[in-house]
């Protein structure tokens, strides 16, 4: 008798991100701001799809998409997000959802397997609008007041308008039904370089970091920059200057293991050549899976910023914007992804943090979540010439739809 069997076809994979990839082509990558043209495109091509995967397709009131199963058995979520940083990569994002496609048409139409995946692309991950909102809508994190509070970062649309032009205003929002997934599982290229320089296929998520966001505001006294004495200055930009390079000296000795800081944006005001600032801002990043790390730093900072203040001069102010609780991975699920990579990839994988946020920690706030990762070549990414090898890319995804078996044969069979 013909093997009824459906197979993995990693042609398929790569053939699907390359269809994905020519909506909103921008050089070797993509810009597919989230509600832009393409981005919608995106979304109605993968609406098309699950029907392919037995699954019925709906965009919902926040323009995730989520495909779900009538199959009977226990139900595994899987996905990752379709829109893009600007002018950036074709993979951040559609290689997870690509994943999740291919495992659900492997496992869904496959009467052998007692249960189903299904499928979600969530909406703004890289937050044109706000922080994993459709991620948090579906976990029932997002209000209609911070709907109505969200403008594009960019163009200063608001979110309202945004969905009212997709055709998504007066749709409902999906929300998670309890008990209904075993759990959530997310592939996503690693962003760094730690498999490419180890000469590893696959990454077993451990940890996903909490990022903490900071304004740091500085005060002195704009005058005139050809008649002030240098000795009475108070020169709110370079008192930020040297602020910047304080906490590159000074951290070190503070920060755990895994920490990373940037600062991701600068303003002067009045920002004229010819005028000292008077008022100097920037926005300050840190990011680690250890709150007691971050509560050290921020402790850390505050001092610095008193103690700048107290000297005399320019006043400085630390204020933080932004909290983001860092997420464990569930144990069961790493160590189905490790064995998958034991059977599909020849045991070339290694257990790590991400040091990104991904829509699974936001998951594993009420499921139990886990991620794997492929190779980035150079560790590029959020930028046009983000790219992992083809053959990386189908064996992530053989390892991806292995774990899915695995992890829907081990909940059918408890």
């Amino acid at each position: 008798m013909p093997d009824v069997n459906p197979r993995f076809d990693g042609q398929r994979v790569l053939a699907d991100l390359n269809a994905l990839r020519a909506i909103g082509a921008f050089k070797t990558g993509v810009h597919k701001p989230t509600f832009s043209e393409p981005h919608l495109r995106s979304l109605d091509w993968l609406a098309a799809r699950l029907p392919e995967a037995g699954l019925t397709a709906a965009i919902d009131g926040i323009g995730n998409v989520l495909g779900s199963s009538a199959k009977a058995g226990p139900k595994l979520l899987a996905g990752s997000h379709l829109e893009s940083q600007n002018q950036a990569g074709w993979l951040d994002g559609p290689l997870g959802v690509i994943y999740a496609l291919e495992a659900a048409r492997v496992i869904n139409t496959d009467p052998s397997i007692n249960g189903a995946v299904e499928v979600a692309a969530w909406c703004d991950e890289e937050g044109h609008f706000g922080q994993f909102l459709g991620s948090r809508s579906y976990v029932g994190a997002v209000t209609e007041a911070e709907i109505d509070a969200a403008r594009d970062r960019s163009s200063d649309r608001t979110m309202r308008q945004a969905l009212h032009d997709a055709g998504f205003a007066g749709r409902p929002r999906l929300h998670a039904a309890p008990g209904r997934h075993i759990g959530y599982l997310e592939a996503h290229i690693e962003q760094g370089d730690t498999l490419e320089s180890g000469q590893l296929k696959i990454g077993v998520v451990t940890s996903i970091v909490g990022i903490w966001q900071y304004r740091i505001t500085f005060t002195g006294a704009q005058n005139h920059a050809g008649t002030t004495r240098m000795a009475i200055r108070k020169d709110a930009g370079l008192a930020l200057a040297r602020f910047c390079v304080a906490i590159d000296d000074s951290f070190p000795a503070v920060c755990g293991p895994r920490t990373v800081w940037t600062t991701g944006r600068i303003t002067l005001d009045p920002g004229a050549p010819s005028i000292i600032p008077g008022r100097a801002e920037m926005l300050f990043q840190i990011r680690d899976d250890n709150p007691a790390v971050i509560a050290r730093l921020e402790e850390h900072l505050q001092r610095m910023a008193a103690e700048l203040t107290a000297r005399g001069g320019c006043s400085a102010a630390v204020e933080r914007i932004r909290t983001g609780a860092p997420a464990m991975m569930h144990q069961p699920f790493q160590d189905a992804i490790e064995a998958a990579s034991a059977a599909r990839a020849d045991g070339k994988s290694v257990r790590m943090p991400s040091g990104a946020g991904h829509d699974a920690q936001i998951l594993a706030t009420i499921m139990p979540a886990a991620m794997l990762f492929v190779p980035s070549i150079g560790g590029i990414s959020h930028h046009w010439t983000e790219n992992t090898d083809d053959a990386d890319i189908v064996t992530g995804a053989d390892v991806y739809v292995e774990t899915c078996r695995r992890l829907l044969t081990d909940a059918a069979a408890r």
